[in-house]
């Protein structure tokens, strides 16, 4: 019939299969919208990645500025404690040690006795003189009774003229060899003195190197020459001490009359003495580069030794103008001393300077530099010109030991890894996921 819609097999047929092709090509732009956003996430993905990447070449830096000098310099150094006076005793003459009479440690007076030696050739030696001091005497009474019998006589015709002068004359000459006999026996006497060792001054004896019985050689006045006397005593002044320090050249400028340091020594920690300069060698070791330098300090109480050694801790005043780096901010380069200067558009510069005195962890700057300039703290040493940094914030604390474990750490696990030595630890805002980056998510 006319007018109607056909419901046989054939009409079912075509519309299954009209509904099957829009399915397919339904599932055809859902794949195609698929793979579109695939392509586009991974773009944005690289993108992201690459960014990121151009971001953590960017050396991270720690900025620091060039400070002011301290208002005080310091200067720690090595000394010698010396005593006052010290003096070695050696005999004066040859003999065996009868006694000693005081040993280490003991205090003595100028003249005090420290040693009697025996000495039998002074003492015969000194019997002899004076035994021709006798004879000398005796010629010289016997020239002077006849000199004046043949002066009584002289102008008469029982003598001659001659003869009355030869006679004054041999009374002149016997009195002259009392004269040299009385020499002779002031020497003897002078050297049998030295057989009573004595101190030469008020101190104590820090040395006693003979014990009785020893055979001791005479030091003639020139110990050196003969070098055959033998040390008996040593006696040191230490009422107050000498002590001495070599100071660098570049710190000489602080040796003057006023000037006091302190001393502190090893065996007595806590102990802090005062030290006045005394003089300076006013010249300046070839070698070292240092000038010696000569305090005093007072020791009443004898607690400073002699030969102990010391730290002397000196102080001056410094000029404040001068700007300090830390010495870990310097590069050394073939073009001389530099620093790495970060400008505003954060570029390295590498700018020349010249150093002054080193304090120890840090140095003067003389020229070459601004206090308001920004430079690298520990740069790298392949640090270039005009090399683009990314200025952070230190670590807060960083470097402090740590007290417990860190918050949400798993008792056991791995500790953090420690930053590596000589490389500032830094932070800085950690960066947002990108929106279309898959792996951020």
């Amino acid at each position: 019939m006319s007018g109607t819609h056909s419901t046989g097999p054939a009409a079912r047929e075509g519309h299954r299969r009209s509904g099957g092709g829009r399915i397919v090509m339904g599932l055809g732009i859902v794949a195609v919208g698929l793979a579109a956003f695939g392509i586009w996430s991974r773009e944005n993905t690289l993108a992201a990645l690459t960014a990121r990447a151009e971001d953590a070449a960017i050396p991270r830096v720690q900025l620091i500025k060039p400070q002011p000098g301290p208002p005080r310099r310091s200067l720690n150094l090595p000394g010698n404690i010396n005593a006052w006076y010290e003096a070695p005793i050696y005999a004066q003459v040859a003999g065996y040690v009868r006694m000693w009479y005081k040993d280490y440690g003991a205090t003595t007076k100028a003249g005090e006795l420290l040693a009697v030696i025996d000495s039998p050739t002074i003492d015969a030696q000194l019997a002899q003189a004076k035994a021709a001091l006798a004879v000398a005497q005796a010629r010289s009474r016997l020239a002077q009774v006849t000199a004046k019998r043949w002066q009584a006589l002289s102008g008469t015709q029982a003598v001659s003229q001659q003869e009355v002068d030869v006679q004054t004359a041999n009374a002149q000459a016997e009195t002259a060899q009392v004269a040299a006999a009385e020499q002779e026996v002031v020497r003897y006497q002078a050297q049998a003195g030295f057989e009573h060792v004595v101190a030469p001054f008020d101190g104590v004896v820090t040395a006693r190197l003979t014990d009785v019985g020893d055979y001791v050689n005479g030091g003639g006045g020139d110990v050196g020459a003969r070098g055959g006397a033998q040390e008996l005593f040593s006696v040191s002044d230490i009422h107050e001490m000498r002590v001495f320090a070599s100071i660098p050249q570049e710190y000489s400028d602080i040796l003057k009359p006023g000037l006091v340091a302190t001393l502190t020594l090893p065996q007595s920690p806590g102990r802090v003495y005062q030290a006045h300069f005394l003089t300076t060698a006013k010249a300046v070791n070839p070698q070292t580069r240092t000038v010696v330098t000569e305090l005093t300090v007072d020791n009443p109480k004898h607690e400073l030794l002699p030969g102990s050694y010391a730290t002397v801790h000196f102080t001056a005043p410094a000029n404040q103008d001068i700007l300090i780096l830390p010495e870990q901010a310097l590069l050394f380069r073939a073009q001389g001393m530099q620093v790495a200067l970060v400008d505003a558009q954060d570029r390295v510069h590498l700018q020349n300077i010249t150093l002054g005195l080193n304090l120890g962890t840090s140095v003067q700057v003389l020229a070459g530099l601004k206090a308001t300039d920004r430079l690298i703290d520990n740069p790298s040493i392949g640090m270039l010109e005009g090399q683009k940094v990314k200025p952070v914030q230190p670590v807060a604390g960083y470097g402090e030991p740590e007290t417990a474990e860190p918050p949400g750490q798993a008792a056991g696990s791995a500790p953090a890894r420690e930053p590596q030595r000589g490389v500032s630890a830094m932070v800085e805002p950690a960066a947002a996921p990108d929106a279309g980056d898959e792996t951020a998510r």
